[in-house]
């Protein structure tokens, strides 16, 4: 049986097998088989070769047109860009809107509290409780009846001021008018 690969291979066996008849070569064939003989691949005599080639000589001639279609692949990115900017911007800024809120909601909470902290430590340093205490500690009570002076009521002598000599009793000075209302 004769392959491609036998009339290129360009032995002697195989111009030999394409002269026998038939029944010769299946008798040859018969007689010589090896059984662990493996049989000729196809295109087994096919050889290709590379060769090297070098074009560091060739300069490359400038296309009038690329430089139009360059300009024109520029623009058209610059297009798809601000086209793709003005689709995602709103998107971006109503993010940011959200995450500004949400901040401005957290202040205003911690406002709240710190409001509320306040009016109970007021209401607590307001207290008429505490404020009896404090007068205690610092020593002051009711005024005594010579101590209220009534403003809507007519003066006896027809002058709230009075002259009084100074409390360490040296009367060097003069003694000035004090006024005296609470």
């Amino acid at each position: 049986m004769a392959t491609l690969a036998t009339y290129f291979r360009g032995t002697s066996t195989g111009r030999r097998e394409a002269e026998l008849s038939a029944s010769e070569r299946f008798e040859s064939v018969r007689a010589q088989a090896d059984p662990y003989m493996l049989r000729a691949l196809p295109n087994d005599g096919i050889y290709f070769y590379s060769k090297k080639i070098d074009n560091s000589r060739i300069v490359r001639q400038a296309d009038p047109e690329a430089r139009g279609e360059c300009w024109s692949a520029v623009g058209a990115a610059g297009v798809l860009l601000m086209l793709g900017a003005s689709i995602i911007a709103p998107h971006v800024g109503s993010v940011l809107a959200g995450y500004k809120i949400e901040a401005l909601k957290q202040e205003q909470q911690t406002l709240v509290d710190q409001k509320r902290d306040l009016e109970v430590k007021e209401a607590g340093l307001l207290s008429p409780e505490r404020l009896n205490d404090l007068a205690q500690l610092r020593k002051l009570g009711s005024p005594a009846a010579d101590q209220v002076i009534h403003l809507d009521a007519s003066p006896v002598d027809g002058n709230f001021a009075r002259v009084q000599a100074p409390a360490n009793g040296l009367a060097t000075q003069p003694a000035q008018p004090q006024l005296r209302a609470q």
